[in-house]
């Protein structure tokens, strides 16, 4: 077994979609980002990638890539899952946090859970979501931008 760690955070703006852990998400305001701006995929990406000493998401998906505009984060984890199996290793568990004031997130958790779930083929057991709001403190209380962070373990297969 080995773990990994993976963290990253977005600014915010208005008029943009918000989308994490693969759900869109009523908001005013979305993620400024070279891809869909999935902070929590991307956080996942590099805890999966980590654990697996294969680098992080900027090495696989440089947001230099122009195939990589506005591309729907959910790809870039099946993608990560597929080089895990390509070593020999299958995702054990995974847990997400995410920092954010608003919106609140309890009402898209499950949803979120199952979609991850699917995407990395895994069960619903094995994926927790959960989300806090830091107090008003710092860039994510100031609702200047969204942090995500994730742990993976992986599995020999």
């Amino acid at each position: 077994m080995r773990i990994g760690f993976g963290y990253d955070v977005h600014v915010l703006a208005e008029g943009l979609p918000f989308v994490i852990c693969g759900v869109r998400v009523d908001s005013a305001l979305g993620c400024v980002a070279h891809s869909d701006g999935d902070v929590a995929i991307h956080a996942l990406c590099d805890a999966l990638l980590g654990a697996a000493a294969l680098g992080d998401i900027g090495k696989h998906f440089p947001d230099t890539d122009p195939a990589y505009k506005g591309i729907d984060s959910t790809i870039l984890l099946a993608h990560t899952v597929a080089l895990l199996r390509k070593e020999g290793y299958k995702v054990g568990n995974v847990d997400i946090t995410i920092a954010l004031e608003r919106p609140k997130l309890r009402p898209h958790i499950d949803q979120m859970r199952t979609r991850l779930a699917e995407v990395m083929g895994v069960e619903v057991g094995s994926v927790s979501v959960k989300a806090t709001t830091t107090e008003k403190l710092g860039f994510t209380g100031r609702q200047e931008g969204v942090a995500a962070y994730a742990v993976a373990l992986i599995e020999r297969c």
